[in-house]
């Protein structure tokens, strides 16, 4: 059997639906399992050896120059690669327009995909010939993927282990190992302090006030600040100035060299973003922060991750523009995280983190 995963972006669901991979190969051994994802993402599935072969998409650049000859070129030689696979079944997982589009080139007879009330576009029911509806219980993103491809085989996910896999390369485990290297024998912490969404970001000022806690709380140890973009690295550099000489900031890694410095790091803070996603399915504990986005539709799961979800009201509004912004930002505390970061390293116990 062949099949087709459709989830294109962003990188931390991508990252949430890995263990779709797992549940497949479980449930049907031999299976040859595709996935369709924006180029820039690519990186984190190359080298699954549970994925057969990428489909990479180029959307932003597609929808800048719709009527250019290398686009058609490039949509043209896309609908051909799926359509050489034939395959036997899809799986939409995503739920938008182009996810929907994705799984109709395909020309597969059989494409799943979410019921009306949980699709993100409406206009993705009309291309697919199957819509799973979701149960109550299925709040969190991982189960949803979960649900969806596991109806045509008839086996509850829930009475399963399944993980998501990152493989990465010796050499990004040697570049991470080089770092580390270089920085004390204290406890190693990661700030991801920056996000694409406003409304998934932090107090410049908690930041300052987590990490000056942090190194007060330990001594010994190193404060790593990742960044994404030129805007962000500026941001990073003032706050590692204003923290401290605990802080260092790092290079900008790609994804695969990402993941194998998330794994031997001690601990990851961050908002709802892909890198602390990451450092979950790395089996890195995370203490992630919540706004916009209910932590428990989306935040880490498991023993070693804390979540903390903003205080207001209208949490997880999912809003990317709020008149709020300023008050929510600042409705979350350094000790509401802190308090998350001793839980995990003390206990080892999942918790979510309440008010102050």
């Amino acid at each position: 059997m062949r099949v087709l995963i459709v989830k294109t972006s962003p990188l931390g669901d991508i990252v949430q639906a890995l263990p779709v991979l797992d549940y497949l190969h479980q449930v049907s051994p031999g299976i040859e399992v595709d996935w369709a994802i924006e180029e820039r993402y690519c990186d984190l599935l190359a080298a699954n050896p549970l994925v057969a072969k990428l489909h990479p998409l180029r959307t932003r650049e597609w929808r800048k120059h719709p009527l250019a000859a290398r686009t058609r070129r490039e949509m043209s030689a896309f609908r051909g690669a799926l359509r050489e696979r034939r395959y036997d079944r899809v799986f939409d997982i995503q739920g938008d327009l182009t996810s929907g589009l994705v799984s109709w080139l395909t020309g597969a007879d059989d494409r799943l995909g979410f019921g009306e009330d949980d699709v993100q576009d409406r206009v993705n029911l009309f291309f697919t010939t199957r819509q799973v509806p979701l149960k109550r219980l299925e709040a969190h993103v991982t189960d949803q993927c979960l649900r969806l491809v596991s109806v045509p085989f008839a086996r509850d996910y829930r009475s399963m282990t399944l993980h998501g896999v990152i493989p990465v390369a010796p050499e990004d485990d040697l570049t991470a190992s080089a770092l580390l290297s270089t920085l004390g024998d204290g406890l190693v912490f990661l700030f991801q302090s920056g996000s694409s969404r406003r409304t998934r970001l932090w107090s410049d000022l908690r930041w300052e006030e987590l990490g000056r806690a942090l190194l007060a709380r330990f001594p010994d140890a190193t404060i790593l600040l990742a960044w994404g973009t030129p805007a962000e690295r500026d941001l990073v550099k003032g706050l590692a100035e204003r923290i401290g000489s605990g802080a260092r900031v790092i290079d900008r890694y790609p994804l695969k060299g990402l993941a194998a410095l998330l794994k031997k790091v001690d601990l990851v803070v961050g908002g709802d973003t892909g890198p602390v996603q990451m450092a979950a399915a790395v089996g890195t504990p995370t203490v992630s922060l919540h706004r916009a986005t209910d932590g428990r539709r989306c935040g880490p799961r498991g023993p070693l991750h804390a979540v903390v979800q903003a205080p207001l009201e209208c949490f997880g509004c999912y809003l990317t523009t709020c008149s709020r912004d300023r008050e929510c930002r600042e409705s979350i505390s350094a000790d509401m995280v802190l308090r998350g970061i001793e839980q995990i390293l003390g206990k080892g116990e999942a918790n979510e983190i309440p008010a102050d």
